[in-house]
């Protein structure tokens, strides 16, 4: 996604942009994150995806160029990017600009700080992801994605420079923490403190884990009325709280502690489990035929 904002930056630097360059770059950073996705294919499949909207992303900037009237900046390095024919070639071009190859070339204190700003967006990006999903987003959010991932291609970037980049991370995921939490409270209502049954309840059991609501509230529409009984897991344990969720009768309780213990407590757990979002470990053996996905994780 560094070549598609190389040119993407520029392009919004003359008052042009395009959505859905925007969504995947959020999306692509997002599924990058610990715990979002194991799959090869899928990976594989975006990272195609990535490479054909980096094409699309330099002619937005080639046409804005010579819409203004400017002489266009002849790029390099991601922006040049072709993905190999195989996805043994893909993972061995992982290689050649992963940490171990920055750090014999730019030394460990330029590529922790390059490593920090990239961990940071793309933890902006999972709660920007999560935003979108409620039908809320920040075009200074998607612009500030591009400026970072932009930047990270500099070739001989200083301390300052990456320190100030950081800082400025930092600012931009407060704004979408509060964006996130406006698409939950106008969804769900602001939350409440709610006592949280852990005893089972007799009957067939879904198991929900992650951080999507929005497929927690659509589970609870189509279980409406089944006799199936909804238990939250780890990080979805606060939709409890929220009054559009909690209304429905058969959210009877939370299992379970964090997601760290999950493969422990998914092979005990006796009924199907849904992953949403991220947060998930590499399935056992013992579980693997009934857990489902959606979203981005897999």
């Amino acid at each position: 996604v560094k070549g598609i904002s190389m040119y993407a930056n520029r392009a919004r630097n003359l008052g042009v942009k395009d959505h859905e360059i925007d969504v995947f770059v959020v999306e692509a950073l997002f599924t990058t994150v610990t715990n979002v996705n194991f799959d090869p294919e899928t990976l594989e499949e975006m990272i195609r995806k990535a490479a054909v909207l980096k094409d699309k992303a330099e002619k937005l900037y080639k046409d804005a160029v010579t819409s203004a009237g400017n002489i266009e900046e002849q790029l390099s390095g991601p922006a040049k990017w072709i993905p190999a024919d195989n996805l043994d070639g893909l993972i061995k071009e992982g290689a050649e600009v992963g940490i171990l190859a920055r750090k014999e070339a730019l030394g460990e204190d330029i590529t922790g700080l390059q490593e920090l700003l990239i961990y940071g967006i793309k933890g902006t990006a999972a709660y920007a992801d999560h935003a979108l999903i409620l039908g809320k987003e920040d075009d200074g959010v998607f612009a500030f994605f591009h400026e970072a991932l932009d930047f990270l291609t500099k070739s001989d970037p200083t301390v300052d420079e990456l320190l100030g980049m950081n800082l400025k991370c930092g600012e931009v995921n407060l704004t979408v923490m509060g964006l996130l939490d406006a698409a939950n409270t106008d969804a769900y209502g602001h939350p409440v403190p709610t006592q949280v049954p852990v005893e089972p309840k007799a009957g067939k059991a879904i198991l929900v884990s992650g951080h999507d609501l929005k497929d927690l509230e659509e589970l609870l529409k189509q279980t409406d009325g089944s006799g199936v009984n909804i238990y939250t897991h780890g990080e979805m344990l606060p939709a409890h709280g929220y009054p559009e969720l909690k209304k429905y009768a058969h959210l009877v309780g939370n299992y379970g502690g964090a997601w760290q213990d999950q493969r422990k407590e998914f092979e005990e757990f006796p009924g199907s489990i849904l992953m949403t979002t991220n947060c998930i470990q590499r399935p056992a053996d013992s579980y693997k035929s009934r857990i489902f996905t959606s979203g981005l994780v897999e």
